[in-house]
């Protein structure tokens, strides 16, 4: 297998795009890309979307973005819940480095505020169990409600001592221009935020929104001399029961645990390697039981780390959300796996900033399908 690099990156800012079509935000990031990597071609198309069947009416997007791309090659849709991106980018790498095709463009895309919310959240949904958690009238949000309710008595932990996951990620986003909710939040609008399900409330929660990330990837050896080429050095993808009553131990992530030592192995490294962690902060509970899976902290004690401020770019022993996570830059699910290797390749090529982490040289990815059925992690490092 060849080793493989990334050479762009483009995005658009997450956003109420009205006015504005699935394909075209699609294209406006896959055009920013190639500006980026100073190309004009590409030899696949991978897309990674969750909800165009269900809340754009349009099936084979693949196609649809190919089209107004003029593209006559390669061109496919990947879904796997809210995890979509980062499956579509793991296809892309694996076309690529296996020497399929010498270059593929990975786009990750969604369209969601056009739809009504209760239309919206009804989607979501499909990511759970249809016929054990759905049948039973559940929301996505209540799913992690009862997540954090259970790790809360469990291990002895207070809503409040969630809030520094929240407070962190908005401090990020206050330097992202395109973040969704780019301004700072105070422990007591955490404390007062209106309740959802308990114990999550508006500050526990990501928002959605519409926006498309997109990277042009090719093999390492016709980049390596570009300083601001990205090796790509470990992909890990895996899989636990869709359903969270079913899962052995419902408080672990068990996929993210599989699908980073994975990726660890691939890399030939360990957790203390890695500078930063762009998780998947969907909701704050997620936070500590990624930081746990992935060997940041003990089990039981992921909320310690944002409590020590150990988790902020400036001085943080793992710093997360450098750009403000799902919570503050916003969750178009089927977008939010690019978004996180975009904003990963931004934090080692050094132009993040008020966000930047000193001496980046190994950042790490990690994208959750549902609440935790599908998890994929990827390894870069500054080249």
């Amino acid at each position: 297998m060849r080793e493989v690099a990334i050479i762009g990156i483009g995005q658009t800012k997450i956003d109420e795009h009205w006015g504005r079509s699935i394909r075209d935000l699609a294209g406006e990031a896959i055009v920013a890309t190639l500006q980026d990597a100073n190309r004009n071609q590409f030899d696949a198309l991978f897309s990674g979307n969750m909800l165009s069947g269900l809340i754009d009416q349009q099936n084979n997007l693949g196609a649809v973005i190919a089209d107004w791309m003029g593209f006559k090659g390669e061109s496919v849709k990947i879904e796997s819940a809210c995890s979509s991106g980062a499956s579509a980018f793991r296809a892309g790498i694996m076309a690529v480095a296996s020497g399929e095709i010498d270059s593929a463009m990975i786009v990750g895309v969604e369209k969601m505020t056009d739809s009504a919310p209760t239309e919206v959240t009804s989607a979501l949904a499909t990511a759970a169990d249809s016929d054990w958690e759905l049948e039973q009238g559940v929301s996505f949000v209540g799913l992690n409600a009862l997540i954090m309710q259970r790790y809360m008595h469990e291990y002895g932990w207070k809503h409040e001592d969630f809030a520094p996951f929240s407070l962190n990620a908005h401090a990020n986003a206050a330097h992202n221009p395109n973040a969704r909710l780019p301004f700072a939040i105070t422990s007591k609008q955490y404390l007062n935020a209106g309740m959802i399900a308990e114990p999550i409330n508006l500050m526990d929660a990501s928002p959605i929104g519409d926006g498309a990330a997109a990277t042009l990837i090719v093999p390492l050896d016709t980049v390596r001399g570009e300083k601001r080429a990205i090796q790509i050095l470990g992909s890990g993808a895996a899989t636990d029961t869709i359903s969270v009553h079913s899962r052995k131990t419902p408080l672990f992530l068990q996929a993210a645990y599989l699908s980073v030592q994975r990726a660890y192995t691939q890399a030939g490294i360990t957790s203390n390697d890695v500078d930063f962690f762009e998780l998947h902060d969907a909701f704050s509970i997620m936070s500590a039981l990624s930081l746990e899976a992935c060997g940041f902290a003990e089990e039981g004690k992921g909320p310690n780390l944002g409590l020590d401020n150990e988790i902020t770019p400036k001085g943080g022993r793992i710093p997360i959300c450098t750009r403000g996570g799902l919570k503050a830059r916003g969750h178009p699910v089927g977008a939010t796996g690019m978004y996180q290797i975009v904003e990963s390749v931004q934090q080692l090529r050094g132009e993040c900033g008020e966000t930047q982490v000193k001496d980046a040289k190994i950042g790490m990815a990690q994208n959750i399908g549902g609440s935790g059925a599908s998890i994929l992690t990827h390894i870069l490092k500054k080249v």
